[in-house]
Parts: C-alpha cells; sequence; structure tokens
C-alpha cells in the first residue's frame, strides 16, 4: 500500500512538473515577444509596421501547427461567415469586369435572386452603382459596393445586354444563400441523383426533401449522392445526412480531443427516410471533411457502395474560439473517426498531392480495420472507395481555356448574339457555333501549348543550364517541330472535350446552375461507369 501510494504521488509529481513547465515556456515566449516589440518600436531606425509584422508573425506560427488553424481578424469575418455559411447580403449575381476601365457585366444572375427578379439579365452592362462611374474600380471594389445590409437597396445604371436601352435599375438587397443541394433529378428511369456541394445549416432537411421528391416522380430504386468536390462544412449535418440512411442511434463519427467537451461520439437522433434503398456515394479527391463523415460512416456501417477515388484526408474538426478586438481564432480542437475506429487524417501534411489531397501512403503504414459486415477498410488518409473509377482526364488545352476565363468570355459573347436557345435536353452546340469559337479563342492570350511540349520546353532549359543544348541542337529542333501545333489545330483537335464546357457555360445563362449540372451529366462517363460497376457489387 505504500509503494502504491509513494508510486502515485511521483506521477502525480511529474503530470504537475509537465504542467508547470508548458506554462513557464508559455509565459517565457510571450515575455520574450513583447520584449521585443517594444525594443524594435523604441529603437528600430524606420517607422516600425506593427499590423503587418504581427500578422506575419501570427500567420507564421499557426502555420507549424496545420493547414486548418488560421487567425482571422475583424476585417475579416465576413469572408469567413460567407466561407461557413454560404450566405451573404447582397444582390445574387457573379460579376466580371474586363479591365479597369471597363463596366461591369452581369455573368450570371441566381436563380430567384434579387438581382434576376429586378430584370438584371447575363450580359447586362453596369455602368454606375449608387451613382458612381465604375471605371478606375476593380472588381472587387464594385462587388463590394454591391453587397451590404439585407433590406437596403442599390441603385443601377445598366445598359441592357440586347437592346443596348440604358435604364436604372433598383435592386434591394437580400440574404443570399448558395444551396448545397446544387441538383436533384433522374439519371435513368429507376435511378436519382442528387449533387450535393456543401454541408451548411439545413442540408440535411434539403436533402430529404428532394429524396422524397425524387421518389413522387417515377419507381426510385437507386440513388446515387455526389460528393464529388464537396469540401465539406457542418459535422451536425454529416450526421443528419447519414441519419436519413440508417436506423435511429447508429454510431456515425467520434470526436477525440484533449480540452474538456472536444470528445464525443455522435449518434444519429432522426428517424430514417429508407434503409433499405440501394445508395451509391461518388467521392474524388475533392471530398473533404464532413464528406468524408458521411462516406466513411456509410462505408463502416456497409449501407452504401462508395465509388470513385480516394478522398481528400483531412479528419481533423475545428471550432472558432473570440479574440480580443473582433478577431477570431479557427482552431483544430478534435480528430475524429468512422465507426470502424478509422482517423482518416492524413498522417502527415507534407506527403500531398498537387491538389492537397493525401498522397501514397505504403499499406505497411497503416492500419486494418473492419466494417459491420467484417470488410477490411484502412486508415491513413482518406475515404478508399469500395470500387475505384477514375474521371475523365482532360488536356492541359481545355484546363487552360477554363481557368483563363476563355470559355466563359464566350458564352457571354453567345449571349450577346442570342436572345434564347432551346430547352437544356436538346440544345447542342452547332458546327458553326464551334467555329465561332476558334476565331474568339485565337484572339485571346492564353498557354495552348500540349503537356508534351510543356515538358519539352523545360528539358531544353535543362539542357541549355547543363551546356548541352548545342550538341543535341538538331534533335532538339525536330523533336521540337513535331510538337509544335497551331492554336487553332489544336483546338479543333481537342473539340469533343471542350464543346461539354462551352453547352454548360452557355445553359448556365439561360436557365441557371441546375440545368448546367443537368447538361454535364450528359457527359459524366465517371458516373455511367459507377453505375454499370455497383450492378455487380455485394457487401461480402
Amino acid at each position: 500500500m505504500k509503494k502504491t501510494l509513494i508510486s502515485l504521488l511521483l506521477v502525480c509529481a511529474t503530470l504537475a512538473a509537465g504542467a508547470q513547465s508548458k506554462s513557464f515556456k508559455l509565459g517565457k515566449w510571450s515575455e520574450i515577444h513583447s520584449s521585443i516589440l517594444k525594443e524594435l518600436n523604441r529603437a528600430y531606425v524606420d517607422s516600425l509596421p506593427v499590423d503587418r509584422i504581427e500578422r506575419a508573425g501570427i500567420d507564421a506560427m499557426l502555420s507549424n501547427l496545420d493547414p486548418y488553424t488560421v487567425y482571422v481578424p475583424e476585417e475579416e469575418n465576413e469572408d469567413l461567415r460567407m466561407m461557413i455559411n454560404k450566405s451573404y447580403g447582397g444582390i445574387g449575381a457573379v460579376i466580371y469586369k474586363p479591365d479597369l476601365q471597363g463596366n461591369v457585366i452581369i455573368n450570371e444572375p441566381y436563380k430567384d435572386s434579387p438581382a434576376y427578379g429586378a430584370g438584371l439579365r447575363a450580359g447586362d452592362e453596369i455602368l454606375l452603382i449608387d451613382g458612381q462611374s465604375v471605371k478606375g474600380l476593380t472588381s472587387a471594389e464594385c462587388s463590394e459596393k454591391m453587397r451590404g445590409t439585407p433590406g437596403t437597396k442599390v441603385l443601377f445604371k445598366v445598359k441592357k445586354v440586347h437592346s443596348g436601352e440604358l435604364k436604372d435599375v433598383r435592386v434591394t438587397r437580400r440574404t443570399i444563400h448558395l444551396p448545397d443541394i446544387q441538383y436533384a433529378g433522374m439519371v435513368t428511369p429507376h435511378t436519382g441523383y442528387v449533387l450535393q456541394t456543401g454541408f451548411t445549416e439545413g442540408v440535411a432537411a434539403q436533402l430529404r426533401a428532394a429524396i422524397q421528391n425524387l421518389r413522387k416522380g417515377g419507381q426510385l430504386d437507386t440513388l446515387v449522392l455526389d460528393l464529388r468536390g464537396n469540401g465539406g462544412g457542418l459535422l451536425n449535418e454529416a450526421v443528419d445526412i447519414v441519419s436519413i440512411f440508417v436506423p435511429k442511434g447508429s454510431v456515425v463519427v467520434t470526436a477525440k480531443g484533449r480540452e474538456n467537451g472536444s470528445s464525443y461520439t455522435s449518434r444519429t437522433t432522426q428517424a430514417p427516410l429508407d434503409t433499405e434503398l440501394p445508395l451509391i456515394v461518388l467521392v474524388d479527391s475533392g471530398s473533404a471533411s464532413a464528406s468524408e463523415i458521411v462516406s466513411g460512416a456509410l462505408q463502416d456501417l456497409d449501407r452504401a457502395i462508395i465509388i470513385g477515388t480516394r478522398t481528400f484526408g483531412k479528419g481533423l474538426v475545428q471550432s472558432i474560439r473570440p479574440l480580443p478586438y473582433g478577431g477570431q481564432l479557427k482552431l483544430t480542437s478534435a480528430k475524429y473517426y468512422t465507426p470502424s475506429g478509422r482517423c482518416v487524417q492524413a498522417i502527415d501534411y507534407s506527403h500531398r498531392n498537387e491538389d492537397g489531397s493525401v498522397g501514397h501512403i505504403p499499406d505497411s503504414l497503416t492500419h486494418e480495420f473492419k466494417t459491420a459486415r467484417g470488410r477490411i477498410v484502412r486508415d491513413g488518409g482518406g475515404i478508399t472507395p469500395d470500387i475505384i473509377v477514375k474521371p475523365h482526364e482532360y488536356s492541359r488545352l481545355t484546363y487552360s481555356l477554363v481557368l483563363n476565363g476563355v470559355v466563359e468570355q464566350y458564352a457571354l459573347e453567345y449571349v450577346r448574339n442570342h436572345t434564347s436557345i432551346p430547352p437544356t435536353d436538346e440544345f447542342c452546340l452547332s458546327d458553326a457555333d464551334y467555329e465561332d469559337f476558334i476565331k474568339f479563342a485565337e484572339g485571346k492570350e492564353f498557354d495552348y501549348r500540349s503537356s508534351a511540349k510543356t515538358y519539352f520546353d523545360l528539358v531544353r532549359k535543362e539542357l541549355a543550364r547543363d551546356g548541352l543544348q548545342d550538341a543535341m541542337s538538331k534533335e532538339l529542333d525536330a523533336l521540337g517541330k513535331a510538337l509544335d501545333m497551331e492554336k487553332e489545330e489544336f483546338l479543333r483537335l481537342k473539340k469533343d472535350e471542350i464543346v461539354p464546357f462551352i453547352e454548360e457555360e452557355i445553359v448556365v445563362r439561360y436557365y441557371f446552375q441546375p440545368d448546367g449540372v443537368k447538361l454535364r451529366l450528359r457527359y459524366d462517363t465517371q458516373l455511367r461507369e459507377a453505375l454499370r460497376r455497383a450492378a455487380s457489387f455485394t457487401f461480402e
């Protein structure tokens, strides 16, 4: 008994010493930090940019923890709210400003938005905002003038896209919420499809309603929940989405943190809508956080077939803490675990792909876990699908056209020349339209080299650096000539993969985002392959 008591006292003394050591180190560095700033402020040769160096210091400190723990000053709180809730006060339109001295162009008004209700259409040009010319203002400055408290009004001087008429248009701002359920419809006579792009408040209820509407439209034998590119959001919404498909009381996720209250297990609390409906969940490297909670739980419970490519690998829970002077700290407070016990967080933050998703993790560094029916799944980073189906790989040219806004700008040009288009199911870009696009694109600046030509140019630079270019000049010239391709020639060669992007951008400007998704599904080879392969899958 005496030895046990001595051992307990030693353990307590060790823990107390550790706590004191941490407190001492924190106090030490706080004092050093304060002293450095005081000395700089007193004796530095130039005026001290306190705000800039303090922000840089805070960002550098937090970057040594993880990518998701960040400081948000008061002036950036609106951006944080937009990121979390996908809501803001404004008119509900995407704008485009081609140059500093040009007008603001309505690129895309949202469906049922104040902008659309006031008569603003894609291609309309805004000349004045509340009497001030937009010339000399950046796109961000114009956007800021359009945003404001819901219920307030903003006055535009507008040049209409087709008539050229100048009109005063007054718009009453509203709270604009970008929907997380971007599309719900039938992709085959018996297969429903829902595209979910986020996890903001209320999305679980919206998904329930969407599924019920699909049932009303016909015989729903299979449901596809598309979480590709869904970066996550609220954990409670992820739990409520899983509750649609599994019995009440099922474990969805367990969080484990250091602080009191940061460790907990979340179970479904709502009655399910359907526990038998065959379910396919599509994921990719852009599916993160709450998307991984949903796909991981449904996989562990053997409730859905997960199809696509491995998910992002973000198994960290963030919470918001208030700071002095209106700032906030978004900090990682826990790690989450799927029902089988897996943590989907990548083993480290350094071995990542170019898109930030988890890189290759050898099986030797991972652990085996078992689903409800005994299937083996692994941890180590992200959710590995039950069936791997890779997406279509596009050429470098197509990415360049999209990322440089060439396709988007052509869609606006198309709108200027066409007052209407056929319904989405019937709309197709004609050969003559594509010829117009080629002429339009030829006049735009963008990198149209092929991937092979890009790598060749890099190799040529390295050879020149090593002094080997002259010795291989004949071979290099011949290969370079073979790889060179005129812009027009390359655009014709890649027509089949470029046309769907053009059609989608055009359709969105006449029929809004849901119809853009509907058109995109026309060309979704990954979805078609997923449906084909899911037909023969069993949970064994």
